[in-house]
């Protein structure tokens, strides 16, 4: 998908929100790929405004990780936000309770430079690639990977 503006990033993701919302057996977690400034944060702004979260959204790059609860009504308890950009070893993601956090179906987690975690990503993640390919322009590629 290519997007044009920075608002229809977020209504891609708000589209997917929707889509998992109607399905029984959704995936619950997200790699988001691509260089600074791609849409990753932007994205999630979108999937963050589909869910209702009323708090805003910004890059957990200092923090490491944001969590937000979402509206009871939803198949979806808590968004997690993870910003692995800082990570020096790939184990540093567990102190953050990680594990405990992927196992729960009912948490939406999303992690930006999951390269840097690559060997505690579990198979059926969602993989969302973003590239930028002009000034506001950026080509979005969902896909799923399996781990063998």
């Amino acid at each position: 998908m290519i997007t044009d503006s920075p608002k229809q990033t977020q209504k891609i993701a708000e589209l997917l929100v929707k889509t998992l919302i109607k399905t029984q057996n959704h995936p619950t977690i997200f790699c988001l790929q691509g260089n600074l400034g791609a849409g990753k944060t932007t994205f999630i702004q979108g999937i963050a405004k589909a869910l209702k979260i009323k708090e805003k959204i910004t890059s957990p790059t200092f923090v490491l990780m944001k969590k937000f609860h979402i509206n009871d009504k939803l198949p979806f308890s808590k968004l997690f936000h993870f910003d692995c950009y800082r990570f020096d070893k790939p184990k540093e993601i567990l102190v953050l309770g990680f594990k405990e956090i992927i196992k729960n179906p009912k948490n939406l987690v999303f992690i930006e430079w999951p390269e840097k975690i690559k060997k505690f990503i579990p198979k059926n993640t969602i993989w969302i690639n973003f590239k930028v390919v002009g000034k506001n322009k950026r080509e979005i590629v969902i896909s799923l990977k399996l781990k063998v």
